[in-house]
Formats: C-alpha cells, structure tokens, sequence
C-alpha cells in the first residue's frame, strides 16, 4: 500500500530532524540525505519547513563550522572556505563565514597542539615536521614560518 504525500512528508521532515539532532548540516547535506529516501516535492517541502523553523540555516551553520575549527581542529581560512563549499555553502556565505579569521593565531593554535609529538626533536626536524604541519592545514608559508620560530623559540624557553 502507497503511503501519501502527507505521510511521506512527515516522515521526511522526521527524518530530518533526526539528521540535525546529531549536528548542525547544511541545506546542501540535507537535501542529499533525504533526496536518497523521499520524493523531490517532500524534500523541497520539508528543506522550507525546516528553514522556516530556524533548524536549517546555511548562515549559521558556517559560522558554527568556523567556530568549530577554531576551538578545536584549527585551519586556515582557504581550507575552513573550501570544507564549507564542499557542504554546499553559497561563496560569499562561507567568504562571510571565514571574514576576519586571525590566521596567525589559528597557526599557533594547531603547533601548540602538534608539540608534545615534537619532543626531544632537534631543530631541523622540528621545523620540517612542524612546517609540513601547519601547511596542510593550509597556512600560508610566511605565516608557518613565524609559526614555526615562535614555537621553536617558545619551546627553548619552556622551564
């Protein structure tokens, strides 16, 4: 027995909201998820239902994502705007997301928590490992490099 459109609808606005109780997504990540299960009229109804009640917000969802990166896996601002875009953010909300990042401090940030595997290391390696670091978090070269001095310097003169 088909089940209908309301039917459908409910359970693709359930299913929904199960996919956003487990962290924020962005309108790209939940029409992919749900278009998989449900019809393309109840995934656009429940896409509007869900932005309408606040749970779906592109806007905010960056933001959160920037925020995210920065207290805990901190990246550049080239590759926080490129993670957005790959979620299906619009260019200038993920531009507007990463607006003002300190690079300099998220560079710091990401070598401080590289150290203790650093220990004991003489200097070229530290550099080298550390470098090779911070540039796959895609950090500027000029920026690592300070980065990299400070930590160097930091680490000589830790206690």
């Amino acid at each position: 027995m088909d089940s209908s459109p309301k039917d459908e609808m409910e359970r693709a606005y359930q299913a929904g909201l199960r996919l956003l109780a487990y962290r924020p997504r962005s309108r790209q990540e939940v029409r992919q998820r749900l278009s998989s299960r449900f019809s393309d009229d109840a995934v656009q109804q429940v896409l509007a239902l869900l932005e309408e009640q606040g749970y779906l917000d592109d806007v905010a969802f960056a933001r959160a994502w920037r925020e995210s990166r920065e207290a805990h896996r901190p990246r550049s601002a080239v590759l926080i705007r490129r993670e957005l875009q790959q979620r299906g953010v619009a260019r200038e909300v993920a531009d507007a997301a990463v607006a003002g990042l300190d690079e300099e401090d998220s560079a710091y940030q990401a070598g401080r928590h590289r150290l203790r595997a650093l220990q004991g290391v003489d200097s070229v390696t530290f550099r080298r490992r550390l470098g090779d670091y911070l540039r796959r978090r895609g950090f500027p070269s000029d920026v690592v490099r300070r980065t990299v001095d400070r930590l160097w310097q930091e680490r000589d003169q830790a206690p």
